[in-house]
């Protein structure tokens, strides 16, 4: 390397880091390290080998400072002119490869709080970790615990966060969830006719007592619990309902009632292929009225098929509250959809009628089961809930309580399971959509031992799942960026820059 070009001014910045790089390669070379294993090679550079980035970092920031310009004066948001110069100001950042310095120019005037133009310039946080920093935080945060977080930060990278500054770090990385959707997502239609589906369920998340809804919390009052111990089934914190929605693309599937219960041995058990569901967006909220949640779906939907020209499907599993807010939504947004309910609660109501007529073991239950669902499935459940009640009376069976019980269901819901019409359109009949959504937004993460959750930080970890599964975090990471820049320093961008 040319030494007059080592000796230059701009590569002076960066000679701490290339002293690291020469000390790190005298010490690999020692005999000290010639016998050693791999394993302690590596970890050996990985340490040593941060405090050569951080010094980068920091050589990059000293050039940045040494090259900054001399405005005269900045104007505040105020209007008011700053026109005192102060030279080497200082802050911390914390960065992924460990603690740099950023000096910079303030600007000031008597009784006026001091700005900074290169803050705004390098887009830094109003706290003090770097954008690295904050990334991997996020990103961690969405898998495991905080305590996880700060362990996992701690030993992989050179920076260190503690547990209340990651959870700060994560809501604040999540407030732009709702303006991320309305202004970034299918600004152009879909250009398709496959079906436009819509699925909606709902799941408990253990909170703290000052974060649940007022009707549990009076609930939690009035109730007579032990004060000793929990009641069996009890949750002490007790839960509130988080309101999970997906919205989907998927072309037609045209199928049978004998194709999807298997009646006889001789049936073919192996399913056609079905094109796999596309342009998945799926979220929840805890924060949000369920009413609030279901709009936004079909919001989401409108955006995709403004003209309403495809099929719209709803898919649910037939809780009464929940059915409502939708009926309440298409009126309002004057949507015609056709709404179905989940053939598997469907299931679940057949087998604790069956019980009733069988004996625990007897196998001859499954085909029973098998004769009942087809008939539901090529639309006759009212006839399936009108013949498992004369059966009952026939038999004279006395413990009868699920037989009525999934007879008032097939009769409650017959608009919502006209499953015939719904097959042969190739609309999907199960929701493992939403299930599936449940269980990973909600059950692998804010479900996990001991944790109970305030509602500002269940929210963000429910908005940062949402996007890693829906694919748009990286996105949003940049869409949020942009939002933070305009929030911290907007004034100066107007003011100063514009």
């Amino acid at each position: 390397m040319n030494i007059a070009y080592l000796n230059s001014n701009d590569f002076s910045f960066f000679s701490d880091a290339q002293d690291q790089l020469e000390q790190l390669i005298q010490q690999l070379q020692s005999e000290h390290y010639a016998k050693s294993e791999h394993g302690d090679i590596e970890r050996f550079i990985n340490k040593d080998g941060q405090e050569i980035l951080r010094r980068l970092l920091q050589g990059w920031l000293d050039l940045q400072a040494s090259n900054e310009e001399n405005r005269g004066h900045i104007n505040s948001v105020s209007g008011d002119k700053l026109n005192h110069v102060r030279s080497g100001a200082t802050r911390t950042l914390n960065s992924l490869f460990g603690g740099v310095t950023v000096t910079r120019k303030g600007y000031s005037q008597l009784n006026k709080a001091s700005l900074y133009p290169v803050d705004a310039e390098l887009n830094l946080s109003d706290d003090s970790y770097s954008d690295g920093i904050r990334y991997r935080v996020s990103n961690e945060a969405v898998r495991g615990s905080f305590d996880d977080v700060v362990e996992t930060v701690g030993e992989t990278t050179g920076g260190h966060v503690p547990k209340r500054q990651s959870l700060n770090i994560v809501r604040d990385v999540a407030q732009d969830f709702e303006v991320f959707y309305q202004e970034t997502r299918f600004i152009k239609p879909e250009e398709t006719s496959d079906l436009l589906v819509l699925t909606f369920d709902g799941k408990g998340i253990v909170m703290r007592p000052d974060s649940l809804r007022e009707c549990t919390k009076k609930a939690a009052q009035k109730s007579k619990k032990l004060k000793s111990r929990l009641s069996q089934g009890e949750k002490k914190d007790r839960k509130r309902m988080a309101q999970v929605a997906a919205v989907y693309t998927v072309q037609p599937h045209i199928r049978t009632g004998e194709s999807i219960m298997k009646t006889s041995e001789e049936d073919d058990n192996v399913l056609p292929f079905r094109t796999p569901i596309r342009n998945k967006r799926v979220w929840a909220s805890v924060e949000r009225e369920a009413e609030a949640v279901i709009e936004e779906a079909f919001l989401e939907a409108l955006q995709r098929d403004p003209e309403k020209k495809r099929p719209w499907v709803v898919l649910i599993d037939g809780l009464p509250h929940q059915i409502r807010l939708i009926k309440k939504v298409m009126k309002r947004l004057t949507i015609k959809a056709t709404i179905v309910m989940d053939f598997i609660h469907v299931l679940e109501y057949l087998w604790k009628a069956a019980w009733c007529f069988f004996d625990k073991g007897d196998e001859a239950v499954e085909k029973w089961i098998a004769e009942k669902s087809v008939n539901i499935l090529n639309g006759h459940c009212s006839q399936v809930a009108k013949g498992i009640r004369i059966s009952a009376t026939k038999q004279k069976i006395t413990d009868r309580e699920n037989i009525d019980k999934c007879a008032d269901y097939l009769l409650k819901n017959k608009e919502r399971l006209q499953y015939g019409d719904a097959l042969k359109a190739g609309f999907p009949i199960a929701s493992g959509v939403i299930e599936g959504a449940c269980r990973h937004l909600i059950n692998d993460r804010l479900d996990i031992t001991g944790a109970r959750w305030s509602l500002k930080g269940a929210e963000a970890i429910l908005k940062l799942r949402s996007l890693k599964s829906s694919g748009d975090f990286k996105t949003y990471w940049k869409f949020h960026k942009k939002m933070s820049k305009q929030r911290n320093y907007g004034f100066l961008e107007v003011n100063n820059f514009g």
